[in-house]
């Protein structure tokens, strides 16, 4: 099979899948380059609350396809960092579903994302101390944000990987499930964030990720969106409620 990205949208979930049996799931610089025309057209749409990214089979992605780095007309490091920006910018909550080997380019894969949920026994790794790279720096404040400083530091002065216990110590993940369960916790996760505000999540990501100019937009946005009057009257009510806004072109 050729190495791909595969996509499924289906209760208003979408789900990415890397898919590149041979070597571990490793991303190509054909990958690399595909996934944030991917990212833009699931955005686009409005059937779309929330993504899942994970791997075919039983592991994640080990990384950037290596051979792809011998050539520097590929320019495989810019690649990488135009998906991985893609992929943290995109508008909805994004879930990266973790089995295996989550390493190098998959780790800043599953970083880029608002969540990661990992198989017992999977393997992290942020590796470019072996191979003489320098890791990119908007990669490199990205982790620390995630795991601090003297987390990220060991990850990246020393390649070496690490297991799910210390990875959710750090907080490089936020739930470690027993093997055969992820991806029905998965499901019954993602279950919930379609049901919540998506006027909640779009600007709460935003805060989160440090934006600091929009305040008024998104006051504005919860005046006339009917959400903040939805969401009190379910709960007087005591029945779910039916949030009605929508990102406007996804974004």
């Amino acid at each position: 099979m050729e190495p791909q990205l595969q996509h499924t949208v289906a209760d208003g979930v979408a789900t990415v899948v890397i898919s590149n049996p041979a070597k571990r799931n490793a991303m190509t610089a054909g990958m690399w380059g595909a996934l944030p025309g991917l990212l833009e057209r699931l955005a686009g749409d409005a059937d779309v609350r929330a993504l899942v990214l994970t791997g075919a089979g039983d592991t994640f992605c080990a990384g950037a396809d290596i051979s792809s780095l011998r050539d520097p007309g590929e320019e495989a490091q810019g690649l990488a960092v135009r998906a991985e920006e893609a992929l943290a910018s995109f508008p909805g909550p994004t879930l990266a579903a973790v089995r295996g080997y989550c390493v190098g380019g998959g780790s800043q894969l599953a970083a880029a994302c608002d969540l990661r949920f990992a198989e017992e026994g999977a393997s992290f790794g942020v590796t470019p101390a072996k191979l003489g790279i320098v890791y990119p720096a908007s990669s490199t404040r990205r982790l620390v944000a995630l795991v601090g400083p003297a987390a990220a530091k060991y990850l990246l002065f020393s390649g070496e990987l690490i297991g799910t216990d210390r990875a959710l110590r750090t907080g490089l993940v936020d739930e470690v499930l027993p093997a055969g369960q992820l991806a029905k916790r998965v499901e019954e996760f993602t279950r919930v964030l379609v049901s919540r505000s998506q006027l909640t999540q779009a600007a709460a990501k935003e805060f989160a990720n440090g934006r600091q100019d929009r305040d008024a937009h998104w006051a504005e946005q919860a005046r006339g969106s009917g959400d903040t009057a939805e969401g009190v009257a379910a709960f007087l009510e005591r029945r779910a409620p039916r949030f009605t806004y929508k990102v406007a072109g996804g974004s």
